[in-house]
């Protein structure tokens, strides 16, 4: 199968995944705070991590599984397991204040851009 295609096959099944999960979390915990994204990242990160670890031994091979579950699956489900993988390999790499600062500003940068945004489109609606 064309890797683009495994990455589009991937990604429909995570972001169904998201969505359900996102809607339970919310019939079951409330909205008083966003549980079903912070589940979603948190489990993403760890799938993530799983996933790279369990298939580290054959690059080559794996890569039409990798494509699938991680661009495609995780990137859909979330795009928090990349981050999270990135910033471990960072630690890991002996990059720890670049770790942390690419932690802090990637998600105060998000937040920002976010509220930026609400404006931006309430400007446009």
């Amino acid at each position: 199968m064309p890797p683009l295609l495994l990455v589009m096959l991937g990604g429909a099944i995570g972001a169904g995944l998201r969505y359900q999960i996102s809607r339970f979390a919310l019939q079951i915990m409330g909205s008083g705070f966003p549980w079903g994204t912070w589940i979603i990242n948190l489990v993403g990160g760890l799938l993530m991590g799983i996933l790279v670890g369990a298939l580290s031994g054959d690059p080559v091979g794996t890569a039409p599984l990798r494509l699938l579950l991680g661009a495609g699956v995780l990137g859909g489900f979330t795009t928090f397991s990349a981050f999270s993988l990135e910033t471990v390999g960072m630690l890991q790499a002996g990059g720890h204040v670049m770790a942390a600062a690419y932690a802090v500003s990637s998600v105060a940068g998000s937040v920002v851009l976010c509220i930026i945004g609400l404006f931006i489109g309430r400007a446009l609606a």
